[in-house]
């Protein structure tokens, strides 16, 4: 009897998932907190895929620990909390969600601006101060404003269109030349546009350029009273330049959803040169955490580790050369295949499937400079001796083999 393999999910992931990974022949196994350390290993331990958010951390310690573990779904949009190079390495394949929360994220982004233009934080926190203030002043409508919107990809972009909806003006800068949406207008440099807007909004990853990309001298260009917006990520805006600014009253107010360090659970303490400055709104990385967000993250990450255990589809793989082929015929094997990049591997799989009078019926290699990946699909196989052979080839990261039934998922 066949053991049904493990899915190790952590971090509370959205239930919808463990549908799916069952209904796909998975047994699950569900801790709500993140783990690390002897606690990680322990729970990983025969583990074939494992589901986490932002806070376990993956590196290469657990890749070389667990040879089990063919892939990591990354239950949301980064995989900064992933060693890529490690599990690409070891053969596993990692998977994310990079666009499922972009709704979520917009709609807030939407929603703190009229919060700052409006003033309604301060106002909340002195009536429950039990101060009554009606007063209008440094109270505004979004409805003609400039909104800068810096990165403008899936989440920029709807924003974008949402605030235009409201009688905004919006400009946006991108380092990649972007279609503008509606009426929305490109700046040529991230300074034209800070100088333009009255409320810029954050939307790029995290990378060498990007951190540190808003500190006091962007801070200085930015028009005064004007508010800033950061649901990106934490490392990009030098928070004590923004607090310092925000308490001589040189900007208007900040929304902050991401921090440069962070809380590892929920109930830990929190500390950020932000805290106490009355404009600013703070909020614990919670842009995209909406039940809508979780559940279709959860439905596509989940499908995205039943497509490569039962096909060895790594179609959207973040590490893993991409390779998918159309769903197995009836008394075919399909031989799946990791392999350093290096001359003549493929030609020494074929001379040991041609000698032992193997056909293949498909194929699709696909490389990075340092890993190959091939998907054989053979049929006429006998010898599984053979299969040794080709697992044993010195080239070899990972190989094993699935005939899988077809999956289909509901929507």
């Amino acid at each position: 009897m066949t053991t049904a393999p493990k899915a190790l999910l952590l971090e509370s992931i959205h239930p919808v998932a463990d549908s799916i990974l069952i209904e796909a022949g998975f047994q699950v196994q569900r801790i709500a907190s993140a783990l690390a350390g002897a606690e990680l290993d322990r729970a990983l331990a025969g583990a074939s895929v494992v589901g986490i958010r932002s806070k376990t951390e993956m590196r290469a310690a657990q890749f070389a620990n667990h040879a089990s573990l063919v892939a990591v779904g990354c239950f949301c949009i980064g995989t900064n909390q992933v060693d890529l190079l490690a599990a690409e390495a070891s053969g596993s394949a990692v998977f994310n969600s990079p666009f499922s929360n972009t709704r979520s994220v917009a709609e807030m982004t939407i929603a703190e601006a009229i919060c700052l233009f409006r003033r309604l934080f301060e106002k909340s926190a002195q009536l429950h101060a039990g101060r009554w203030d009606k007063s209008a002043s440094h109270s505004h409508e979004v409805r003609g404003r400039t909104l800068g919107i810096v990165g403008y990809g899936h989440i920029g972009s709807q924003v974008s269109v949402l605030a235009e909806s409201l009688g905004m003006r919006v400009i946006f800068f991108d380092v990649v030349r972007k279609l503008p949406l509606g009426n929305a207008q490109s700046r040529p440099s991230l300074e034209a546009l800070l100088r333009d807007a009255d409320c810029v909004t954050l939307h790029v990853p995290e990378t060498q350029q990007t951190m540190g990309f808003i500190g006091a001298r962007q801070i200085a260009l930015m028009k005064p009273g004007a508010i800033l917006i950061n649901n990106a990520r934490g490392s990009v805006v030098d928070l004590d330049a923004l607090a310092a600014a925000l308490r001589d009253g040189r900007l208007g107010g900040a929304a902050i959803d991401v921090f440069p360090t962070e809380p590892a659970a929920t109930g830990d303490p929190f500390n950020s040169p932000m805290q106490s400055c009355p404009t600013a709104i703070l909020t614990p990385h919670i842009g995209g955490s909406t039940e809508e967000a979780q559940e279709s993250i959860a439905a596509e990450v989940a499908e995205k580790l039943v497509r490569f255990w039962h096909h060895g589809s790594t179609d959207t793989s973040v590490n893993i050369p991409q390779v998918d082929l159309p769903v197995l015929r009836e008394g075919q094997l399909r031989i799946l295949h990791v392999h350093r990049n290096v001359p003549g591997v493929l030609g020494s799989m074929h001379t040991l499937l041609a000698k032992a009078g193997i056909n293949i019926n498909a194929e699709y290699l696909q490389s990075n400079p340092r890993t190959s990946y091939v998907i054989l699909d053979v049929e006429g196989f006998e010898d599984p001796k053979l299969l040794d052979g080709i697992g044993s080839m010195p080239e070899t990261i990972r190989m094993r083999t699935t005939s899988g039934p077809a999956i289909s998922f509901q929507s």
